[in-house]
């Protein structure tokens, strides 16, 4: 399904959610903690939800697989094929990957999915006395998201990690805090509800109404919507 300022997710649970799907020209962030499925929506969006265009996949984290690539279709050379894959494996790769995106960025990119944007900031965080330096970077990576997202009208979807309150653990943050949050139009947190269930819940949106959720399951074929 695609409308003229949205994309298909690639998942009808995630088109559900999203009401046609992903926004064309904002940056949606899905949060949650690992396992929650967030890795597996963006493998989705790229194996069926750009198929005419190339992804640049950004994969900080190590967490692209092959074999889970190959459950979700049956040519997986073909998605290969059209995807830019960048590995960076601390938080300067990190900054000259959004070097190398300006030279990337072009007319046949359809999507770019950056999995996790939080993975090596927050090393860099755990390493450094710089903390307000490396605030001012993250900052720096998500404008100019924003502005491709604007100008190229590409859909951009970033994962995020989350962490508990020390009081009260069943009050979760994103990291990042606030550079992510008013980042992104769009925020989508996942939550592991019980062994296999998965819920999706709309936290932020420009247009629709917060709150809105659905359980699902994660599929050899992607994620699937559990009734209740």
């Amino acid at each position: 399904m695609v409308m003229d300022s949205k994309t298909s997710t690639g998942s009808s649970v995630i088109d559900w959610l999203l009401e046609g799907g992903y926004d064309k020209d904002i940056v949606t962030t899905i949060y949650g903690p690992a396992g929650s499925g967030k890795t597996n929506i963006c493998l989705i969006a790229m194996v069926h939800g750009m198929r005419k265009k190339k992804t640049i996949y950004i994969d900080s984290e190590g967490g692209f697989s092959i074999a889970r690539l190959k459950q979700m279709t049956d040519n997986p050379k073909e998605v290969l094929d059209r995807v830019v894959f960048l590995n960076p494996v601390n938080f300067d790769e990190q900054k000259r990957v959004f070097e190398r995106l300006k030279k990337l960025v072009n007319d046949k990119i359809g999507l770019i999915i950056f999995d996790s944007v939080a993975m090596l900031y927050r090393l860099e965080i755990g390493r450094t006395k710089k903390v307000q330096m490396v605030n001012k970077e993250l900052s720096l990576q998500l404008s100019f998201l924003t502005e491709i997202a604007r100008k190229r009208k590409i859909p951009i979807l970033v994962t995020n990690q989350v962490y508990s309150d020390f009081e009260n653990k069943d009050k979760i943050f994103m990291v990042g805090g606030d550079v992510l949050k008013y980042g992104s139009k769009c925020l989508i947190e996942l939550q592991k509800v019980e062994d296999g269930v998965r819920k999706a819940i709309l936290r932020k949106h420009r247009s629709l109404e917060e709150g809105k959720e659905i359980l699902f399951k994660i599929v050899d074929k992607g994620i699937e919507e559990i009734k209740t």
